[in-house]
């Protein structure tokens, strides 16, 4: 009897127990759709400002220690109104692994936006960013100046599926709000990378440029830091380290144009 009664109450526990039953679970225990709650937060802390003040995360995919190191750094300044993550919060897109990701995001104190990353495309990866955190292309303005966020990864999905989604460029080029009149370009890979060449990579670029004064395009993935004019037209594409490399991009945009430097930490 006490033998039936033990085995009886380990089964229980087994199954009443919040356990990962697979590697690549899409349940999400943490705050859903975090993009959607900082847009609006973003817009509003930065309404009606000539001068807007952002710093650049990517690709912090098993550095943890790093990320707590560079959200520390970020809450130490005063000249942060938000923060942009070009994505690879993963390695093999694990519930997890977001999880744990976002969890040191919280602590930010200014509002922040995530973008898909190639590593967090993989599998059921993309079914979890889009819980955690919506859609895989999205825009918010900040001061006078449209951030349009696009899922460059097109490496990593069929040719029938729309990444990137050139409809959504087209849509955002239409309705530009008329409190807008500068343009920043975000993405995780740049054009002519292994994840976004040929023939979409050069459209990708073209749709880009006709934003309304394109200021510079921002993106991750590459791991170091880098600024290139990648289609010698005077349009420079800013590459954001890795956190492992210990330091952020921070962006000043003002009335006469913008200043951009690396902030070590």
């Amino acid at each position: 009897m006490k033998r039936q009664f033990i085995i009886g109450a380990v089964i229980f526990f087994c199954l009443s127990c919040q356990a990962e039953y697979h590697a690549y679970d899409t349940r999400v225990d943490e705050e859903c759709a975090v993009n959607h709650r900082m847009l609006p937060a973003i817009e509003q802390q930065c309404a009606n400002r000539d001068e807007i003040r952002f710093a650049v995360l990517s690709d912090s995919q098993r550095w943890y220690d790093e990320l707590n190191d560079a959200v520390d750094a970020i809450n130490a300044r005063d000249d942060v109104d938000f923060v942009i993550h070009c994505g690879d919060l993963t390695d093999w897109s694990l519930r997890d692994e977001f999880e744990w990701q976002q969890a040191i995001l919280t602590r930010l104190d200014v509002p922040y936006v995530v973008l898909i990353g190639n590593h967090d495309c993989l599998t059921t990866g993309e079914l979890v960013f889009e819980k955690l955190f919506g859609s895989t292309h999205f825009a918010f303005t900040a001061g006078r100046v449209r951030f349009v966020c696009v899922n460059s990864n097109a490496l990593e999905y069929d040719d029938e599926e729309a990444v990137p989604d050139f409809g959504f460029m087209a849509e955002e080029l239409a309705c530009f709000p008329q409190e807008a009149d500068r343009t920043v370009v975000v993405m995780h890979a740049a054009p002519q990378s292994e994840q976004l060449f040929g023939w979409k990579a050069d459209q990708m670029h073209q749709m880009a440029c006709q934003f309304p004064n394109l200021l510079f395009c921002l993106h991750g993935h590459g791991h170091h830091y880098r600024v290139r004019d990648l289609y010698k037209d005077g349009v420079l594409y800013y590459q954001a380290p890795c956190v492992d490399k210990r330091n952020f991009l921070h962006f000043t945009i003002h009335a006469h144009g913008y200043e951009q430097k690396q902030i070590f930490y």
